[in-house]
């Protein structure tokens, strides 16, 4: 007779302004990271858990904790910005951390703050804002596309956004597509299609970064902190410019715990 053996794993789902996250305490590295079917059967909506992407919380020699962060096709991404608020929250539900930490992710080190369901995470430093005549593109962490419309409610994010990030011009790893309109004051709307996730999400924590920082870089809003509005919810971007280069930047939004249980793989 033959036995097959299987290993139960904890998980939790975390979601950031309706960008939701399995999340899985790896330091102990029992789960099969290189599986990209396997991730790709736990984000699925129908068949699985359910989510935007999954994250591994690791150890890491010199910062609290590592992020690794795969898109929900299973492939390895770079950086999430909602993400890394939510495994903030969850390293401080585990007690890894207090209310502060400093951990690691594809893009380097990142500083994090949670207060209540608040959390607060540093952002890369921004160099290169390349103003297109339609658009602007720029790297916070992943790279994005941004563009100016009327109203966001009336774009097909789907269709105007899938033909965007597999553009020629963006090779083979693509870019994540934002659209966005300006508010009153200081706030903006934001709609983004997710390369990975092969559609539109709720909300995308560099997405909404980027479209801030675009839309102060093109004048069309004067204040360095600007309020977002997602298909989520509220988030809020600030940021220091000084002789072109975007530093001290910050998201900040709520990160809540959705439910946890076990995977048995």
């Amino acid at each position: 007779m033959q036995y097959i053996c299987s290993v139960i794993i904890p998980f939790y789902k975390y979601q950031g302004t309706g960008n939701d996250f399995v999340i899985i305490d790896n330091r102990t590295k029992v789960f099969p990271s290189s599986n990209q079917a396997l991730i790709q059967s736990i984000c699925d909506r129908r068949f699985g858990v359910g989510s935007d992407g999954l994250i591994l919380l690791e150890n890491h020699e010199e910062a609290d904790f590592m992020m690794n962060y795969y898109n929900a096709d299973g492939q390895q991404g770079s950086f999430c910005g909602n993400g890394g608020r939510c495994v903030v929250a969850l390293a401080h539900h585990l007690e890894i951390i207090n209310n502060k930490t400093l951990f690691a992710a594809f893009d380097g080190l990142h500083h994090g703050s949670i207060i209540d369901n608040i959390v607060s995470l540093s952002m890369s430093d921004v160099k290169n804002v390349k103003l297109h005549p339609k658009h602007v593109f720029l790297d916070t962490g992943s790279p994005h596309h941004i563009e100016f419309v009327d109203d966001t409610d009336a774009v097909d994010v789907q269709e105007r956004g899938r033909a965007i990030a597999h553009h020629v011009d963006y090779g083979d790893e693509g870019t994540n597509v934002n659209f966005v309109s300006i508010g009153q004051g200081s706030s903006i709307s934001v709609r983004t299609f997710e390369r990975g996730v092969e559609n539109e999400t709720l909300s995308c924590g560099t997405g909404v970064t980027a479209a801030a920082i675009a839309a102060f870089a093109t004048r069309k809003v004067s204040n360095s902190k600007i309020d977002v509005t997602t298909l989520g919810g509220e988030l809020t971007v600030s940021f220091v410019l000084e002789k072109k280069l975007y530093r001290d930047v910050v998201l900040t939004g709520p990160a809540q715990l959705v439910f946890s249980g076990t995977l048995n793989i």
